[in-house]
């Protein structure tokens, strides 16, 4: 798809961008290279043939509009590690046992990635936190390799104090708090909500080690998300545990337009205008938003406990459903559900413009997993949160908005989780009801939540604009990156 493309002129950068298969890499990891193209660097985005399509029609766009995007197409070896033909993305893996032959799979493009720094000669390349052979692939060939992980440092400096100073080993109860040792504020968790990697010992955990060793070892970590937003974690992780970082975001905030908006990520399961419309009616701030990510997926019980309580409150409500697993027939909806729904309530099943749904004025309220996407293109829309952190460093995100932040208020999901799939009830009707009706009452505690939310958001917009913060760092590491490119030459 990008081979017929010629080299970039001698003059001017040439990046490749190379993100984990799965949808919450791969959006913002072509936000960034789109950031990049923006600043006349020739961008290429690296992946494999089905998951492609994410990024060809916006990059067939921006190419028209004179970015410098190519797309370069790797075979995945389905058939050599184990996994059904056309399993490219971690979101068509559906049992335990395939995870590690997908990321045996994943390793196996260490070697097609150093033919194209063969015959491409790239100056640097921003890799996913997961491909962490790229810094020594990177290496072999001179190129400075950035790690993206996809996530904010402050839970960077929480994974970090927690391997160091490991402060629950002397708990004896799962549920009993405990302080993070070492850190900015008094952030408090529990066993149960850590990370089993943190925990047990297994090969995902074997895997961290050579991530977080890969980090040390590159040239740096490009981080979406914005200096004021973390500022005391941000000089931490400079500081105390000596990483080289740019906060560069928040990305999604590149995305300006309506179309842009609509069409970032898979194609949206409902046509946007009929979203808008149904939006623009309603009051400011009224109506909640409801998604657990394009990754996680919750038993039929949990979900009926949510549809109950979005019944019982007296809130109009955008709720995305997946289509994907026990959930697909949608048995948990009660019967006449939707009907009686009509007009208060919306149903999304699949994939939904999430952006363009949060920047609309009558939402108010964001029920969301805290995946760091998300959690920040809430934050980014200055909407305050409920927090139902489910797996991966969602905790972690939680106690920055509740305990941080403070524009959330936890849902009560206090387990961590695998994210195959959900097994049981973490959160009944009556507390999901009682966090809505907080969120989104005209409480003293809400209005104070929606007021630091606003402040956040204006902040984010500053940030990425001429002079901001993000936008200050991500051009110093251009002029860095030219020099070297020159320096070389």
């Amino acid at each position: 798809m990008g081979s017929e493309a010629p080299p970039p002129p001698s003059h001017q950068l040439h990046g490749f961008f190379f993100p984990l298969m799965a949808y919450g890499h791969m959006i913002p990891m072509f936000d960034v290279a789109r950031m990049f193209a923006a600043r006349g660097v020739k961008a290429t985005i690296i992946t494999t043939p089905i998951n492609a399509s994410t990024f060809t029609k916006n990059a067939e766009r921006d190419r028209l509009s004179g970015l410098d995007i190519d797309i370069q197409i790797l075979r995945f070896p389905t058939e050599e590690t184990g996994l059904p033909e056309g399993c490219e993305n971690v979101n068509d893996i559906d049992a335990p046992e395939m995870i590690p032959n997908f990321f045996n799979a994943v390793n196996m493009l260490q070697e097609p990635l150093e033919q194209l720094f063969e015959d491409y000669h790239p100056d640097f390349i921003v890799a996913d936190m997961f491909l962490h052979w790229a810094t020594e692939s990177a290496g072999k060939f001179g190129i400075p390799r950035f790690v993206f992980h996809g996530t904010n440092i402050f839970c960077q400096c929480v994974e970090y104090s927690l391997n160091l100073y490991k402060p629950d080993q002397g708990i004896a109860s799962d549920t009993e708090a405990f302080v993070v040792p070492g850190l900015p504020d008094k952030i408090e968790m529990t066993k149960l909500q850590m990370p089993d990697h943190l925990k047990l010992d297994s090969p995902f955990s074997e895997m961290l080690v050579k991530i977080r060793y890969s980090e040390i070892k590159s040239y740096g970590v490009l981080v979406n998300s914005f200096y004021d937003l973390e500022p005391a974690y941000a000089d931490y992780y400079r500081n105390v545990m000596g990483r080289t970082a740019w906060q560069i975001g928040p990305v999604s905030l590149l995305n300006r337009n309506t179309v842009d908006k609509a069409q970032r990520g898979k194609q949206s399961a409902v046509d946007e205008h009929y979203v808008l419309n149904w939006l623009d009616p309603k009051e400011p701030n009224s109506v909640l938003y409801i998604c657990f990510g394009s990754t996680s997926r919750m038993n039929n019980a949990q979900l009926l406990e949510i549809a109950m309580a979005l019944e019982n409150s007296s809130v109009s409500f955008v709720w995305v459903i997946r289509t994907t697993g026990n959930n697909k027939d949608e048995r948990f909806l009660p019967e006449g559900y939707e009907e009686r729904m009509e007009g208060k309530g919306m149903i999304i099943r699949g994939w939904a413009p999430q952006v363009l749904i949060l920047d609309h004025t009558s939402v108010g309220g964001f029920m969301t997993h805290c995946g760091w996407n998300s959690t920040l293109e809430g934050l980014s829309a200055g909407v305050p949160m409920i927090t139902w952190p489910l797996f991966a460093e969602q905790f972690h995100n939680e106690k920055l908005v509740t305990q941080v932040l403070k524009t959330g208020i936890p849902a009560g999901a206090g387990k961590w989780q695998q994210w195959l799939e959900t097994k049981e009830i973490s959160v009944h009707k009556e507390k999901i009801e009682k966090a809505i009706q907080l969120l989104m009452g005209d409480g003293n505690e809400a209005k104070e939540m929606r007021r630091k939310a606003k402040e956040l958001g204006e902040m984010a917009r500053k940030a990425v604009e001429d002079g901001g913060s993000s936008h200050t760092e991500f051009t110093s590491l251009i002029e860095e990156l030219k020099v070297s490119k020159k320096a070389s030459t």
